[in-house]
């Protein structure tokens, strides 16, 4: 080692999982984050700040932090016999030997058959189509309510946002919508919709959403604050 090097600060561990450090030229305050999918921590900072008063800053959150990985549910494995949270119900997953080799949704629950091993990939895939359905026609619908175009309505399966909408109009959203109530799902709709008119979070995009939802959907954000480490870990053994 060079005499004029200095050490690089150990980075701390949560969870046996070493912390994420993530710089951003846009960043100007340092925060932190907690992964329900994989149970990371995630630590953004400036791109320019320095690293180990950041890292004793995240060490002096460890209480706060290892709070927070304890609340996360364990991620519930989907196969025959599981129960899935689905808009404003639950869906049983019912697999049998001669059942269909597609998922079909029935008045009992969710009924496919083939290899069993197979099952929670394939209810994931019936679940993330149903979500790419659903919200395609919802995006569309609040589209033309506010008078604007959108381009393509994709599905995925992102850590932090439940949606985004480009410059250019094309909106994303996290299937795992489909698994919350319709009034959140909406909601999140109305959000990204109305990026279409403001592309910011102003009190005028604000006023926007408002419109299009019909009120102030603050009880859908609250609660995808609430529940959303619980559908963010649902299947996450199948994946």
């Amino acid at each position: 080692m060079s005499l004029f090097s200095r050490p690089v600060p150990a980075v701390p561990s949560f969870g046996g999982l070493p912390l994420v450090v993530r710089r951003m030229t846009q960043a100007k305050v340092m925060r932190l984050r907690i992964d329900p999918r994989d149970r990371s921590v995630r630590l953004t900072m400036p791109a320019r700040g320095p690293l180990k008063p950041a890292l004793a800053w995240v060490e002096s959150k460890r209480d706060w932090i290892e709070a927070q990985l304890a609340a996360i549910p364990d991620g519930a494995a989907i196969g025959p016999g599981a129960t899935i949270p689905y808009e404003d119900g639950a869906l049983p997953v019912l697999w049998s030997a001669d059942g269909p080799r597609t998922p079909r949704r029935a008045a009992d629950g969710l009924q496919l058959g083939g290899p069993v091993e197979l099952v929670g990939r394939r209810v994931l895939r019936w679940l993330a189509a149903e979500a790419g359905r659903v919200l395609d026609a919802e995006t569309r619908e609040y589209a033309a309510l506010a008078g604007v175009t959108v381009g393509s309505v994709g599905i995925g399966d992102a850590r932090s946002r439940w949606g985004s909408c480009s410059t250019g109009g094309d909106i994303r959203y996290s299937w795992r919508l489909i698994l919350a109530p319709p009034a959140v799902r909406r909601a999140t709709v109305a959000h990204e919709v109305a990026h279409r008119i403001h592309m910011d979070h102003s009190p005028a995009f604000h006023a926007a959403v408002a419109r299009l939802y019909g009120r102030d959907p603050r009880v859908e954000r609250d609660w995808l604050r609430r529940n959303g480490a619980v559908i963010q870990a649902y299947g996450r053994q199948n994946a």
